[in-house]
Protein backbone atom coordinates (compact mmCIF):
# COMPACT_ATOMS: atom_id res chain seq x y z
CA UNK A 1 0.00 0.00 0.00
CA UNK A 2 1.37 3.00 -0.80
CA UNK A 3 1.01 6.59 1.87
CA UNK A 4 -0.74 8.66 -0.78
CA UNK A 5 -0.94 11.95 1.37
CA UNK A 6 0.31 15.13 -1.24
CA UNK A 7 1.94 16.68 1.17
CA UNK A 8 3.38 13.75 3.57
CA UNK A 9 5.10 14.35 6.93
CA UNK A 10 8.55 13.41 7.18
CA UNK A 11 9.24 11.14 9.95
CA UNK A 12 12.35 10.85 11.90
CA UNK A 13 12.34 7.56 13.18
CA UNK A 14 13.97 6.32 16.74
CA UNK A 15 13.39 5.02 20.12
CA UNK A 16 11.04 6.88 22.21
CA UNK A 17 9.88 7.12 25.96
CA UNK A 18 6.47 7.07 25.04
CA UNK A 19 3.79 4.40 26.73
CA UNK A 20 0.84 3.90 26.65
CA UNK A 21 -2.33 3.69 23.77
CA UNK A 22 -1.46 5.90 20.17
CA UNK A 23 -4.89 6.87 18.70
CA UNK A 24 -5.67 6.59 14.54
CA UNK A 25 -5.37 9.28 12.45
CA UNK A 26 -7.92 9.56 8.81
CA UNK A 27 -6.02 9.82 5.41
CA UNK A 28 -7.52 9.35 2.62
CA UNK A 29 -6.10 6.14 0.07
CA UNK A 30 -6.32 7.80 -3.58
CA UNK A 31 -8.16 10.04 -5.24
CA UNK A 32 -11.15 11.63 -4.70
CA UNK A 33 -13.68 8.05 -4.41
CA UNK A 34 -11.01 6.86 -2.28
CA UNK A 35 -11.35 4.75 0.83
CA UNK A 36 -10.09 6.17 3.85
CA UNK A 37 -7.45 4.56 5.85
CA UNK A 38 -6.82 5.45 9.95
CA UNK A 39 -3.32 5.37 10.35
CA UNK A 40 -1.90 4.48 13.53
CA UNK A 41 1.96 4.80 12.82
CA UNK A 42 3.87 5.93 12.68
CA UNK A 43 3.88 8.62 15.12
CA UNK A 44 5.54 11.39 16.74
CA UNK A 45 4.77 10.08 19.76
CA UNK A 46 5.88 6.51 18.61
CA UNK A 47 7.13 5.82 15.19
CA UNK A 48 8.64 2.11 15.52
CA UNK A 49 7.22 -1.47 17.60
CA UNK A 50 10.03 -3.36 17.10
CA UNK A 51 10.98 -2.72 13.08
CA UNK A 52 7.20 -2.59 12.72
CA UNK A 53 7.29 1.61 11.51
CA UNK A 54 3.26 1.62 9.40
CA UNK A 55 0.22 0.49 10.42
CA UNK A 56 -2.96 1.76 8.13
CA UNK A 57 -6.27 -0.04 9.14
CA UNK A 58 -9.21 0.21 6.97
CA UNK A 59 -12.97 -1.05 6.47
CA UNK A 60 -15.45 -2.50 6.52
CA UNK A 61 -15.63 -0.54 3.12
CA UNK A 62 -18.57 -1.61 1.10
CA UNK A 63 -16.57 -2.43 -2.66
CA UNK A 64 -19.88 -2.77 -4.16
CA UNK A 65 -20.74 1.03 -3.36
CA UNK A 66 -17.93 2.53 -5.04
CA UNK A 67 -15.45 2.84 -2.26
CA UNK A 68 -12.59 0.67 -3.58
CA UNK A 69 -8.94 0.21 -3.06
CA UNK A 70 -7.42 1.41 -6.24
CA UNK A 71 -3.79 2.36 -5.88
CA UNK A 72 -1.46 3.30 -8.63
CA UNK A 73 2.09 1.85 -9.30
CA UNK A 74 4.10 3.01 -6.69
CA UNK A 75 7.77 3.16 -5.48
CA UNK A 76 9.17 1.46 -2.10
CA UNK A 77 12.79 1.24 -0.44
CA UNK A 78 14.07 0.33 2.38
CA UNK A 79 11.47 -2.16 3.94
CA UNK A 80 8.80 -5.05 3.14
CA UNK A 81 4.98 -4.81 2.83
CA UNK A 82 2.49 -7.45 4.72
CA UNK A 83 -1.03 -6.94 3.62
CA UNK A 84 -3.51 -8.92 6.02
CA UNK A 85 -7.09 -9.20 5.11
CA UNK A 86 -10.48 -9.65 7.37
CA UNK A 87 -12.65 -9.96 4.45
CA UNK A 88 -12.47 -9.04 0.38
CA UNK A 89 -9.73 -9.68 -2.32
CA UNK A 90 -7.26 -7.33 -3.87
CA UNK A 91 -4.71 -7.78 -6.68
CA UNK A 92 -1.22 -6.94 -6.49
CA UNK A 93 1.13 -6.96 -9.29
CA UNK A 94 4.73 -5.82 -8.58
CA UNK A 95 7.53 -5.21 -11.04
CA UNK A 96 8.88 -8.64 -10.31
CA UNK A 97 6.14 -9.96 -12.28
CA UNK A 98 4.48 -11.32 -9.43
CA UNK A 99 0.64 -11.13 -10.23
CA UNK A 100 -0.61 -12.38 -6.73
CA UNK A 101 -4.43 -12.17 -4.93
CA UNK A 102 -4.23 -11.21 -1.33
CA UNK A 103 -7.11 -13.12 0.53
CA UNK A 104 -8.44 -13.35 4.45
CA UNK A 105 -6.37 -15.01 6.73
CA UNK A 106 -3.35 -15.47 4.17
CA UNK A 107 -0.29 -13.49 4.30
CA UNK A 108 1.67 -11.65 1.55
CA UNK A 109 4.79 -10.64 2.22
CA UNK A 110 6.19 -8.19 -0.05
CA UNK A 111 10.39 -7.53 0.14
CA UNK A 112 11.23 -4.38 -1.64
CA UNK A 113 15.37 -4.22 -0.63
CA UNK A 114 16.77 -1.39 -2.70
CA UNK A 115 13.91 -0.82 -4.79
CA UNK A 116 10.86 -1.71 -5.90
CA UNK A 117 7.11 -0.65 -7.43
CA UNK A 118 3.54 -1.97 -7.11
CA UNK A 119 0.09 -1.96 -7.31
CA UNK A 120 -3.14 -2.85 -5.68
CA UNK A 121 -6.81 -2.65 -6.86
CA UNK A 122 -9.49 -4.87 -4.85
CA UNK A 123 -11.50 -7.18 -6.73
CA UNK A 124 -15.47 -5.78 -6.99
CA UNK A 125 -16.39 -9.51 -6.73
CA UNK A 126 -15.57 -9.42 -2.94
CA UNK A 127 -17.61 -7.14 -1.69
CA UNK A 128 -16.47 -6.30 1.65
CA UNK A 129 -13.07 -4.78 2.01
CA UNK A 130 -11.31 -4.93 5.35
CA UNK A 131 -7.98 -5.13 6.49
CA UNK A 132 -4.35 -4.00 7.34
CA UNK A 133 -1.16 -2.90 5.65
CA UNK A 134 1.96 -3.03 7.22
CA UNK A 135 5.12 -2.15 6.86
CA UNK A 136 8.85 -3.65 8.56
CA UNK A 137 11.89 -1.31 8.61
CA UNK A 138 14.92 -3.32 6.93
CA UNK A 139 18.08 -3.31 9.52
CA UNK A 140 20.87 -1.09 7.60
CA UNK A 141 22.64 -4.53 6.75
CA UNK A 142 19.43 -6.30 4.71
CA UNK A 143 18.33 -2.89 3.27
CA UNK A 144 19.70 -3.80 -0.08
CA UNK A 145 18.48 -7.27 -0.41
CA UNK A 146 16.91 -8.94 -3.56
CA UNK A 147 13.23 -7.92 -4.34
CA UNK A 148 10.67 -11.07 -2.94
CA UNK A 149 7.21 -11.94 -2.05
CA UNK A 150 6.31 -14.81 0.01
CA UNK A 151 2.66 -16.08 0.73
CA UNK A 152 1.75 -18.13 3.56
CA UNK A 153 -1.79 -19.26 5.03
CA UNK A 154 -1.11 -19.73 8.54
CA UNK A 155 -3.16 -22.31 10.60
CA UNK A 156 -5.84 -21.43 12.86
CA UNK A 157 -4.76 -22.22 16.68
CA UNK A 158 -6.33 -22.32 19.85
CA UNK A 159 -4.80 -20.66 23.04
CA UNK A 160 -6.73 -20.53 25.64
CA UNK A 161 -10.52 -18.21 24.82
CA UNK A 162 -8.63 -17.15 21.93
CA UNK A 163 -8.33 -18.42 17.90
CA UNK A 164 -4.62 -17.12 16.76
CA UNK A 165 -2.99 -16.91 13.31
CA UNK A 166 0.62 -16.91 13.69
CA UNK A 167 1.74 -15.23 10.59
CA UNK A 168 5.06 -14.11 11.31
CA UNK A 169 7.65 -14.76 14.27
CA UNK A 170 6.57 -17.29 17.05
CA UNK A 171 3.80 -17.69 19.71
CA UNK A 172 2.79 -20.07 21.72
CA UNK A 173 4.99 -22.91 20.51
CA UNK A 174 3.67 -21.88 16.78
CA UNK A 175 6.22 -20.59 14.50
CA UNK A 176 5.85 -19.19 11.17
CA UNK A 177 7.93 -20.18 8.48
CA UNK A 178 8.33 -16.81 7.21
CA UNK A 179 12.01 -15.09 6.84
CA UNK A 180 12.01 -12.45 8.52
CA UNK A 181 15.66 -9.90 8.94
CA UNK A 182 15.11 -8.75 12.68
CA UNK A 183 13.06 -10.67 14.96
CA UNK A 184 9.42 -10.14 15.23
CA UNK A 185 6.14 -11.02 15.83
CA UNK A 186 2.77 -10.63 13.54
CA UNK A 187 -0.32 -12.76 14.63
CA UNK A 188 -4.32 -12.46 14.61
CA UNK A 189 -5.61 -12.23 17.73
CA UNK A 190 -9.64 -13.38 18.28
CA UNK A 191 -11.11 -13.33 21.86
CA UNK A 192 -14.12 -15.37 22.74
CA UNK A 193 -17.39 -13.30 23.70
CA UNK A 194 -16.16 -12.85 27.36
CA UNK A 195 -13.06 -14.13 27.16
CA UNK A 196 -9.62 -13.67 28.82
CA UNK A 197 -6.32 -15.03 27.43
CA UNK A 198 -2.73 -14.25 28.33
CA UNK A 199 -0.50 -14.72 26.05
CA UNK A 200 2.88 -15.60 26.71
CA UNK A 201 5.43 -13.46 24.66
CA UNK A 202 9.37 -12.80 24.40
CA UNK A 203 10.05 -10.55 27.45
CA UNK A 204 12.80 -9.16 25.22
CA UNK A 205 10.49 -7.80 22.93
CA UNK A 206 8.32 -4.32 22.49
CA UNK A 207 4.65 -5.07 21.61
CA UNK A 208 1.99 -2.81 20.48
CA UNK A 209 -1.97 -4.61 20.16
CA UNK A 210 -4.33 -3.60 17.54
CA UNK A 211 -7.84 -3.16 17.49
CA UNK A 212 -9.86 -4.56 14.85
CA UNK A 213 -13.24 -5.40 16.16
CA UNK A 214 -14.83 -5.97 19.43
CA UNK A 215 -14.74 -4.36 23.07
CA UNK A 216 -11.01 -5.11 23.95
CA UNK A 217 -8.91 -4.55 27.27
CA UNK A 218 -4.82 -4.69 26.74
CA UNK A 219 -3.46 -4.57 29.80
CA UNK A 220 -6.03 -3.23 31.50
CA UNK A 221 -6.59 -0.70 29.16
CA UNK A 222 -9.80 -0.09 26.70
CA UNK A 223 -9.07 -0.06 23.36
CA UNK A 224 -10.87 1.90 20.59
CA UNK A 225 -11.24 0.63 16.46
CA UNK A 226 -7.40 0.96 14.88
CA UNK A 227 -6.11 2.11 18.65
CA UNK A 228 -2.42 0.65 18.90
CA UNK A 229 -1.72 -0.29 22.69
CA UNK A 230 1.90 -0.35 23.38
CA UNK A 231 4.06 -2.70 25.85
CA UNK A 232 7.55 -2.07 26.53
CA UNK A 233 10.08 -4.40 26.65
CA UNK A 234 10.83 -6.56 30.47
CA UNK A 235 6.88 -8.02 30.03
CA UNK A 236 6.57 -11.87 29.48
CA UNK A 237 2.89 -11.79 29.05
CA UNK A 238 0.51 -9.66 26.68
CA UNK A 239 -3.23 -10.11 28.61
CA UNK A 240 -6.54 -9.81 26.08
CA UNK A 241 -10.20 -9.40 27.85
CA UNK A 242 -12.89 -9.50 25.73
CA UNK A 243 -15.77 -7.62 27.58
CA UNK A 244 -18.39 -7.72 25.32
CA UNK A 245 -20.95 -9.96 23.88
CA UNK A 246 -19.39 -10.23 20.69
CA UNK A 247 -16.25 -11.30 18.72
CA UNK A 248 -13.26 -9.41 19.40
CA UNK A 249 -10.30 -9.14 16.99
CA UNK A 250 -6.71 -7.64 17.07
CA UNK A 251 -3.37 -7.60 15.54
CA UNK A 252 -0.54 -8.66 18.28
CA UNK A 253 2.90 -7.25 16.48
CA UNK A 254 6.00 -7.21 18.05
CA UNK A 255 9.53 -7.23 18.16
CA UNK A 256 13.31 -6.56 19.19
CA UNK A 257 13.61 -2.59 19.71
CA UNK A 258 15.06 -0.80 16.62
CA UNK A 259 18.00 0.87 17.34
CA UNK A 260 18.75 2.49 13.91
CA UNK A 261 17.39 5.65 12.95
CA UNK A 262 15.24 6.19 9.54
CA UNK A 263 13.88 8.94 7.93
CA UNK A 264 10.53 8.02 6.25
CA UNK A 265 8.98 10.00 3.72
CA UNK A 266 6.19 9.29 1.46
CA UNK A 267 6.50 5.43 0.99
CA UNK A 268 10.94 5.62 0.91
CA UNK A 269 12.53 4.46 4.28
CA UNK A 270 16.36 5.99 3.96
CA UNK A 271 19.10 7.29 6.41
CA UNK A 272 19.40 10.19 5.14
CA UNK A 273 17.76 13.77 3.64
CA UNK A 274 19.90 12.67 0.48
CA UNK A 275 19.14 9.50 -0.02
CA UNK A 276 15.11 10.05 0.27
CA UNK A 277 16.14 13.10 -2.20
CA UNK A 278 17.97 10.56 -4.89
CA UNK A 279 15.04 7.90 -4.16
CA UNK A 280 12.76 10.93 -5.53
CA UNK A 281 14.47 11.61 -8.12
CA UNK A 282 15.02 8.37 -9.40
CA UNK A 283 11.51 7.33 -9.50
CA UNK A 284 10.47 10.45 -11.10
CA UNK A 285 13.45 10.12 -13.88
CA UNK A 286 11.79 6.19 -14.62
CA UNK A 287 14.81 4.85 -13.11
CA UNK A 288 15.62 0.91 -13.20
CA UNK A 289 16.03 1.33 -9.60
CA UNK A 290 11.91 0.55 -9.48
CA UNK A 291 11.45 -0.61 -12.83
CA UNK A 292 7.29 -1.00 -14.22
CA UNK A 293 4.24 -2.79 -13.40
CA UNK A 294 2.90 -4.60 -15.94
CA UNK A 295 -0.69 -5.05 -16.56
CA UNK A 296 -2.02 -2.21 -14.28
CA UNK A 297 -4.35 0.11 -16.90
CA UNK A 298 -3.31 3.46 -15.50
CA UNK A 299 -0.46 5.75 -14.58
CA UNK A 300 1.52 5.36 -12.12
CA UNK A 301 1.68 8.01 -8.76
CA UNK A 302 3.80 10.98 -9.22
CA UNK A 303 5.82 11.61 -5.71
CA UNK A 304 4.70 14.80 -4.19
CA UNK A 305 6.99 17.77 -3.69
CA UNK A 306 9.67 17.29 -1.15
CA UNK A 307 9.57 19.68 1.93
CA UNK A 308 11.39 22.61 1.88
CA UNK A 309 13.29 21.89 5.19
CA UNK A 310 15.90 19.23 5.34
CA UNK A 311 14.61 15.34 6.41
CA UNK A 312 16.60 14.64 9.71
CA UNK A 313 16.83 11.77 11.64
CA UNK A 314 15.80 12.06 15.26
CA UNK A 315 18.50 10.49 17.62
CA UNK A 316 17.46 7.81 20.17
CA UNK A 317 16.40 8.26 23.15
Amino acid sequence: MSNTETTPDQVACGASRFTGVLHPREVPLGGPRAIRVRRTLPQRQRSLIGAWCFADHYGPHDVGAGAGMDVPPHPHTGLQTVSWLFSGEIEHRDRAGVHAMVRPGELNLMTAGAGICHSEVSVPSARILHGVQLWVALPDADRNTSRDFVHFAPTVQTMGDAEVRVFLGELGGVRSPVHTFTPLLGAQVDVAPGGVVELAVDPAFEHGVLLDQGEVRAGGTALGVADLWYQSPGHGVVRLTNGGGGPARVLLLGGIPFTEELVMWWNFVGRSHDEIVDYRRQWEQHDERFGSVSGYPGRRLAAPPLPNSTLLPRPNR
